[in-house]
């Protein structure tokens, strides 16, 4: 298969996607998962790589000459694991065992819970790695459990998943899978895909924050399964409030407190829009000490469809209007289409509406379970930092 120059630029700098207007000239009768060889305009080889029909129509998995066989999975995986064994502590048992790209396995996502690994995919032209990966995962890790999930991209329509999400190895767990972060238990569901119930990749701004939630009052959004408030109430806060518009997720979130020997009922849990929620506080001239700002992509409440990217901002500016003076906001965001300067720019423009000044005390990223090819931009999705308010 040949691409045009300006993909041969960037795959030569090790960039790992070809787009479909870069395919120059290609077999015909190509289906989604044959392997191809790709080639410069110039003849040059760059490397070998898995066809798709989708936004992305290569994802390149060798930037050498040879096969996806046997071999070549055993050293990426080993490769991948050698850094787990190096940066996740013996008091966790959640983290990422594979980042896809950003491990040489575009588009292939490993996360360990316990005894039960998730194995997530981009696209179903990528099924043909499956059974291999599961098998030598079986080999080094021995897991109870092996579930499939399927991460499809919005720019990708149409499409059947050629293999059912849910448990494909082992047995299911009968209930919830009890892990740790650092030492402290979550209660997670393995077979929810992107409910699972816990986000390892935010492991190292709550390790950050550790010695600092102590005697504060701590307002925490879009709370999810709870587990930033756990993290602040086994460390000393002197009370947390955690908002949700799921009084499922909620749920959970008390289940975590109760599996950390924490009182939930000491404590604050809204089902509520987070809009109206910090409105009525506001009105009702509440504060907190610490503020937590952690939103979904989108998000669906009585208040109408919330889109992280174009509401960030004012999300930002009624955090600072329930911050106390001297108060911390903790704010992160998790799209990849959007950089650290823009970032930084609404958490700015948030601050001229309040009016606030802020201090940036703290830059965070993912957990280091989490690498980010310095070739593969996108891999670097989380931005969060801690703020000082006037």
């Amino acid at each position: 298969m040949t691409v045009n120059g300006h993909s041969a630029g960037w795959l030569a700098r090790g960039f790992c996607w070809v787009y479909p207007a870069e395919v120059q000239q290609r077999t015909t009768g190509l289906r989604p998962g044959a392997v191809v060889h790709l080639r410069g305009p110039d003849g040059r080889d760059l490397g070998v790589g898995l066809w798709d029909d989708g936004w992305i129509a290569v994802r390149r998995f060798r930037r050498d000459v040879g096969p996806l066989d046997e071999a070549w999975l055993t050293e990426r995986v080993r490769h991948a694991l050698a850094l787990r064994d190096q940066v996740v502590d013996p008091e966790t048992s959640a983290y990422r065992l594979i980042n896809a790209e950003s491990d040489g396995l575009p588009g292939v996502r490993v996360d360990r819970y316990g005894w039960v690994l998730v194995v997530t995919l981009d696209s179903p032209s990528l099924v043909t790695l499956l059974d291999p990966l599961c098998e030598l995962l079986e080999s080094l890790l021995s897991p109870r459990a092996v579930f499939l999930a399927w991460r499809p991209d919005p720019r990708d329509r149409d499409w059947e998943p050629p293999r059912p999400a849910g448990c494909i190895r082992g047995r299911a767990p009968a209930g919830d899978v009890r892990v740790t972060e650092r030492g402290l238990a979550a209660r997670v569901r393995p077979e929810s895909g992107k409910d699972i119930g816990l986000y390892p990749d935010m492991r190292e701004l709550r390790a950050w924050l550790e010695p600092h939630w102590g005697g504060r009052t701590v307002l925490n959004l879009f709370a999810h399964t709870g587990f930033f408030s756990v993290a602040a109430a086994f460390h000393g806060a002197a009370h947390v409030t955690s908002v949700d518009l799921s009084r499922g997720f909620l749920d959970r979130a008390e289940e975590n407190f109760r599996a950390n020997e924490l009182d939930p009922g000491l404590h604050d849990f809204f089902a509520v829009d987070v809009r109206r929620f910090l409105d009525r506080a506001r009105r009702k001239q509440q504060t907190w000490d610490l503020v937590v700002l952690d939103p979904p992509a989108f998000a669906h409440g009585p208040e109408g469809t919330l889109s992280t990217r174009k509401s960030y901002a004012g999300l930002v500016t009624g955090c600072l209007r329930v911050l106390s003076p001297g108060g911390w906001l903790v704010a992160a965001l998790n799209l990849g289409a959007v950089s650290p300067k823009d970032f930084h720019g609404m958490v700015a423009q948030g601050a001229r509406k309040a009016p606030r000044s802020l201090q940036l005390i703290h830059e965070a990223h993912q957990a280091p379970d989490f690498p980010a090819a310095v070739d593969f931009p996108e891999g670097r999705y989380l931005k969060a930092g801690v703020w000082r308010a006037d």
